[in-house]
């Protein structure tokens, strides 16, 4: 059953210090404790799947709300509230938008299931109705305590709530819901059955729901996983996001670790943007590699480009730039499906925990060869194999086994990959004649190609392997793959060509898989068609090797990806075809750049990009001395909008011989010619540093010394003991004065260090109780003793926040020493019994005094 609540509000002082600006960095202070609290229960947090929505996310989204002709009283939904985030930032947007085009009131109804977010969501509607007043609009908040699938879809079954003639309908729903499957028997998959939603899956549950209690008009923005574009998993929840919403705007994260880095989840996350009821119009899709990252590459599709209209699966087609588009074009235009070849796709029938008693690690006369994903290579099923301890035979059940398929040529696909692996399809050929066996088993973890459960013709069977190696395939393949399975789903829709054309391409398979560039090649070349689509896959060859010479002169990893690549090659001025030995050095601009990036690789990236480009690749590429900045004027300020950037002559000379036979000894004598000059490396070249997590997840390396190999201990346990969900805000370092900090947060808190200002060694914000602890490490140095305590209250003098003063040290020897000096009233604390603190007087243990109190 739902509870629903209504906020306290704050003091008069509490909400005069909230604005429209600092809104979310308010809720920010408060974040990490919530990770935390989940933490001490992860199975809860499991069942429940939640993951904060990370500040700069949540701002992101608010942007993409249009807010055309808002209504007098605005009404917002927010369906999986956590702390409050999404609705806060939803209300900055509202709130820092023209005051024509604000509503006069704002009525938020947010669901949580977990009632131990129920204060903090009042705090942040509290928050929320301050920033409104200051804009001259009326806020209202409540929150509802109970399951929002169960609770929806209970009044809809009783009374049509999701009917809109039932509902006046919300203005904009924002949503991060959780991720986690539904059950086939649980309570809230029969309730869903019952008003027609089918769905196995939380997350397309909630936004589903939401979309049916939409007003017309009415907005929808909501970050999931990627899955949901394709397969026949979430085909009923596409045919009604189809139907019900015209798609504004989709935006892609390529790294999957970057969006819910502080819950440590590995996901293709996407956030999408309609209109409910709207014409469907252009769609823009954008791609960043994370929330961090502002550098967004984007492309304006139109609808059916999005998702064919006479496509019943409604699959979603994410085509980020030009040149992939091209690739998709070509493809889309093949004429046959595999089901049009009398050609059948089954995922192998053996699964190995309920076949478990038949497994053979040795086969045995009579056994039946077990092919698994490990006997794929180069191009062809090589059994059986160096295993180790895996099964390669299957002992066999009678003459009708259903488990086993009679010899003859298949296709197998793997059907699971890395998101970081070079292909996402590859696929390799059962030959009949390299395995002496009447009938073989196909393990569950490869898609199996098959003509009525029996084999392909030889030439077909090659020709549809050849195809499905090609690049073009995996390049389109990727653009509609929300996840790193391939389905067998996802090969049923793929476009093949004429069988003749696939037979032309088996008879230039003798024995061993071609090189992908003379698959490539053939696919040109006998595929009617697909030599139109050559440019775009020579754009796709060069970027990588682009990539691949970045690795190969130490760029580091974050510099190893698209942008650079494209940044590289336009300081070269080399186009797709072009042979590396015409590579030049013209003398170009940012703004240069990105323009020679849109108009000879296709790729057009979003205008405020161009600091982008400027910091996070042409800086680095600078501090490893690959490229000048300024050569024509050196003189030139470092901020000038004229700034210049050009491939130093060593680089230019080295790059001219890549891919020749002359390139590893090149690189042999640039990389030693240029070690001096080569900033960057001599960093990473410097003694080993000292690695510490932080309690949000984020990493310092610390120089290596004595007091920060005890800094790094207070970091790592201490804090999370002693101030869980804390947020560390400064780290100091023996050999760098400010290793982190956190100046923004600490500002929030009314902290201003000046420059000549000694700081603490720690410091770390005690969220939940409003502490800033202060941590000295002494090795060689002082405790906090009373003129310590003194220096370090006139420090923080203007701290909202109470003080706690802690000293610590690696072994109980070392405090000996000290133990005269220790002021009353801190706290001790020895790496060598790590659970325990040692009061120093005082009316309170761990908490506050003095003007901090």
């Amino acid at each position: 059953m739902t509870n629903a609540r209504r906020a306290p509000r704050l003091s008069g002082e509490n909400r005069q210090a909230v604005t429209a600006a600092n809104l979310l960095e308010r809720l920010d202070l408060e974040q990490a404790v919530f990770a935390n609290r989940l933490s001490a229960n992860s199975g809860r947090r499991s069942d429940l799947g939640q993951f904060f929505t990370p500040i700069e996310v949540a701002r992101f989204m608010a942007s993409m709300l249009e807010l055309r002709g808002s209504p007098k009283t605005l009404r917002i939904l927010d369906p999986g509230g956590g702390k409050g985030v999404l609705t806060a930032a939803a209300v900055a947007e509202i709130c820092s938008r023209p005051e024509r085009g604000r509503p006069a009131a704002v009525q938020a109804t947010v669901w949580e299931i977990d009632e131990r977010f129920a204060d903090d969501l009042d705090r942040a509607f509290d928050y929320c109705r301050s920033v409104c007043a200051k804009a001259g609009v009326v806020f209202r908040g409540e929150h509802r305590l109970g399951n929002f699938v169960l609770d929806a879809a209970a009044r809809a079954a009783a009374q049509d709530l999701l009917a809109p003639e039932r509902h006046p309908g919300f203005h904009v729903a924002i949503v991060n819901p959780p991720y986690r499957k539904i059950g086939a028997d649980s309570e809230e998959r029969s309730i869903m059955n019952a008003v027609g939603i089918e769905t196995g899956n939380l997350y397309s549950a909630f936004v589903w729901i939401a979309l049916k209690l939409l007003a017309s008009g009415g907005e929808l923005v909501a970050i999931t996983p990627r899955s949901f574009m394709n397969g026949s998993y979430f085909r009923p929840f596409r045919k009604v996001l189809s139907r019900d919403i015209a798609l504004r705007r989709i935006h892609v994260y390529d790294a999957r670790d970057a969006v819910f880095a502080r819950d440590g989840v590995l996901q293709e996350n996407a956030i999408f943007h309609g209109v409910r009821g709207a014409n469907p119009s252009a769609v823009k899709i954008t791609t960043s590699f994370g929330p961090a990252d502002e550098g967004l590459s984007e492309r304006t599709v139109e609808p059916a480009e999005l998702i064919v209209p006479r496509d019943p699966a409604r699959v979603l087609h994410v085509v980020s730039d030009d040149n992939d588009a091209k690739i998709a074009a070509g493809m889309r235009a093949l004429p046959h499906t595999l089901a049009e070849l009398d050609v059948f796709v089954s995922t192998g029938r053996v699964v190995g925990f309920r076949a478990k008693e038949r497994l053979r690690v040795d086969p045995a006369p009579g056994d039946a060869p077990l092919v698994r994903p490990g006997h794929c290579r180069r191009g062809f099923v090589e059994w059986p194999g160096a295993s180790g301890a895996k099964p390669n035979a299957l002992a066999i059940a009678g003459s009708e086994d259903p488990l086993l398929l009679p010899a003859g040529w298949y296709v197998l696909i793997d059907r699971f990959s890395a998101k970081e692996d070079r292909r996402r399809v590859v696929a390799a050929l059962y030959d009949p004649a390299r395995i002496d066996a009447g009938s073989i088993g196909f393990d569950n973890k490869l898609n199996v190609l098959h003509r009525g459960n029996t084999g392909l013709p030889e030439r077909l069977a090659k020709g549809i392997a050849v195809f499905l190696n090609s690049t073009a395939v995996d390049a389109y393949f990727r653009q509609f793959s929300g996840h790193t399975q391939v389905n067998a789903g996802d090969i049923r829709s793929l476009r093949f060509p004429p069988a003749d054309a696939l037979d032309r391409l088996g008879r230039r398979v003798d024995g061993i898989m071609p090189a992908q560039h003379e698959i490539d090649r053939l696919v040109r070349q006998e595929v009617p068609g697909m030599n139109d689509g050559h440019e775009a896959i020579k754009i796709k060859e060069r970027i990588d090797a682009a990539k691949s010479a970045l690795k190969a002169v130490g760029a580091p990893k974050a510099q190893r990806n698209d942008r650079s690549a494209l940044t590289l090659l336009g300081l070269l001025d080399l186009g797709p075809a072009a042979a590396w030995r015409a590579a030049s050095a013209p003398l170009r601009g940012v703004t240069e750049l990105m323009d020679w990036m849109a108009s000879v690789y296709g790729k057009r990236y979003a205008p405020n990009t161009r600091e982008t480009i400027r910091r996070f690749t042409l800086h680095q590429f600078v501090q490893m001395g690959l490229v000048l900045l300024n050569p024509d004027d050196p003189a030139r300020p470092i901020n000038s909008p004229k700034n210049v950037y050009r491939i130093e002559s060593s680089a230019l000379a080295l790059l001219r011989c890549f891919g020749t036979d002359d390139w590893d000894g090149a690189l042999t004598t640039y990389l030693a010619a240029v070690k001096a000059n080569n900033r960057l490396a001599a960093r990473e070249r410097a003694i080993p540093r000292i690695p510490v997590t932080l309690l949000d997840g984020r990493r310092v390396d610390l120089t290596p010394g004595g007091r920060n190999v005890l800094v790094k201990e207070i970091v790592e346990a201490f804090a999370p003991r002693f101030t869980p969900g804390g947020r560390v805000v400064y780290v100091g370092d023996a050999g760098e004065k400010h290793m982190f900090y956190d100046d923004r947060y600490m500002r929030n808190l009314g902290v201003d260090i000046a420059p000549h200002g000694k700081m603490p060694d720690v410091v770390i914000h005690h969220v939940e109780r409003n502490w800033l602890v202060l941590v000295e490490a002494v090795t060689s140095h002082g405790p906090v003793n009373a003129l310590r305590r003194n220096q370090l209250e006139d420090l923080f003098a203007g701290s909202t926040a109470g003080f706690i003063f802690v000293t610590a040290f690696l072994d109980r020897a070392a405090m000996r020493g000290y133990l005269p000096e220790i002021a009353w009233e801190t706290e001790v604390w020895v790496t060598e019994s790590p659970e325990h603190l040692i009061h120093f007087d005082g009316e309170r243990f761990l908490g506050p005094y003095g003007r901090g109190r």
